[in-house]
């Protein structure tokens, strides 16, 4: 129990979304369920809170930018109806913006947006602590970093490797992001950019840092050892390793006959579940892997019905080898979710290699105590314990895949170890409880620190 009282701001690209947003949002909720003032300040806002801010970018614009906003606005309608509407529609806004304009096709990384500098205006009361989630997404002004950090501590917990490189998300096998980003081998890795200014982008971002002074935390120690070896390093007063957590009151061991009527599920089939954004085109996860794997398993299980489902990509169903696949839409209710996992035999999870820094699908798949074949990259060690509550693989390697989910869906006792592992290894490394107690505890030591560090200034002040 903490205290004392405080008020805290979080920061992120949307309120709604994939694993960056839930955690910001999960934070959010549970602050406010504790008695705390808490709010999410975001650059698109999707929710109808009033304690979730949209940071005010279009109104720090100046005249000229308004009028031609408003008039891509008007013709928004208009332009969905003719070709290449997205690329007609973001530009002409842009006319209002020329300098800003040239910057975007010479390749800088777009840092104009001027509500960043009243983010610190847009509570009723004054917050105590800045907390930053991902700070890509066409919302954010880096360059306020510095200014920030010297007003209140600011905290940044990285969902990804952006903030070390020259725009890439995930670096994949490079590793000039380290030295310095030059001759980018990949401008489309998101956020893309138009031309290779990855060097200039680089020595920006180290220049903000090195007049920056923040509270880094990251969810895995793989990514945190990626920190440590960046231009982020110099601007760390204090880091910390918090894992993401998962509620688990919603994400828990259920019956699976009863989760697979509910979903109308094949009781007798051998059930595979993964769950992504839009997987097959997702740039971090390896969907080729997954499909070749599929059909290895149902080759092998020549007299079972084998059905995948893929949950949060939108297609009609198909057979892949022998393999029944299931594309569902994403689901925004968590519960449906969790029927997923609890209605499926094992859950699966492939990624690039050093493109998955600490994915929540695995925790809430683990929470439901179902069994885990992932591909063993970037923090995914972190989360699985390999032959306990599931196996780790090498990436690319379906053969691999499918000999570990062949070993889980034959020997039936592993199976439930697994299963019973899972869930309790979960609840007491990964529950959501356990994140906002470490972060509500890390905020109170660097608010008296914070306090401390103030008071002696002042009275060195004084004294001189």
């Amino acid at each position: 129990m903490l205290s004392k009282k405080f008020n805290i701001l979080q920061v992120n690209t949307f309120d709604i979304g994939g694993g960056a947003e839930r955690i910001a949002w999960n934070l959010f909720q549970a602050y406010r369920q504790r008695g705390l003032s808490s709010w999410l300040a975001v650059g698109y806002k999707k929710s109808c809170l009033s304690d979730v801010l949209a940071i005010p970018n279009t109104d720090c614009r100046g005249k000229w930018a308004h009028l031609w906003i408003g008039i891509g606005n008007t013709l928004s309608p208009l332009i969905k109806k003719i070709h290449g509407p997205d690329r007609l529609q973001g530009w002409i806004p842009m006319i209002g913006q020329p300098k800003r304009a040239a910057e975007i096709l010479l390749g800088h990384e777009d840092f104009n947006f001027p509500g960043t500098w009243r983010l610190l205006e847009l509570t009723p009361e004054p917050p105590e602590i800045l907390h930053c989630h991902n700070l890509h997404g066409d919302y954010f002004d880096l360059r306020a970093l510095p200014w920030l950090s010297q007003q209140i501590p600011v905290i940044l917990t990285l969902h990804d490797a952006w903030l070390l490189s020259g725009h890439c998300a995930h670096s994949f096998d490079c590793d000039q992001w380290k030295t310095g980003c030059k001759q980018c081998p990949d401008l489309s890795i998101y956020p893309a950019i138009k031309r290779d200014a990855t060097a200039y982008n680089w020595r920006r971002k180290r220049n903000i840092y090195a007049k920056s002074h923040l509270y880094i935390a990251t969810p895995s120690r793989w990514l945190m050892r990626k920190v440590e070896q960046s231009i982020l390093a110099p601007a760390i007063v204090e880091s910390r390793v918090i894992p993401n957590g998962v509620d688990s009151e919603i994400f828990h061991p259920g019956d699976q006959r009863e989760a697979r009527a509910a979903l109308d599920i094949p009781q007798e089939a051998k059930v595979l579940l993964c769950v992504g954004n839009a997987t097959r085109s997702n740039p971090w996860k390896d969907y080729a892997t997954l499909e070749a794997g599929m059909i290895r398993v149902a080759e092998r299980l020549p007299n079972e019905r084998v059905i995948w489902v893929c949950l949060g990509e939108e297609q009609k169903p198909e057979s892949i080898g022998q393999t029944e696949a299931q594309f569902i839409v994403y689901q925004k209710d968590p519960a449906t979710v969790a029927r997923f996992y609890q209605a499926a035999d094992i859950f699966l999870h492939a990624a690039k290699i050093e493109a998955d820094t600490f994915p929540i699908t695995i925790l809430e798949a683990l929470a439901c105590g179902t069994p885990v074949v992932a591909t063993a990259v970037g923090g995914i060690p972190e989360q699985i314990e390999n032959g306990e509550t599931g196996f780790l693989i090498l990436p690319e390697n379906a053969q691999a895949m499918a000999e570990a989910v062949i070993n889980i869906l034959k020997d039936k006792s592993l199976y439930q170890k697994m299963s019973k592992q899972a869930a309790a290894k979960a609840k007491k490394r990964f529950d959501l409880n356990i994140m906002v107690d470490k972060y509500l505890s890390w905020y109170s030591e660097i608010l008296r620190d914070w306090k401390e560090k103030k008071k002696r200034k002042h009275l060195c002040a004084v004294r001189h």
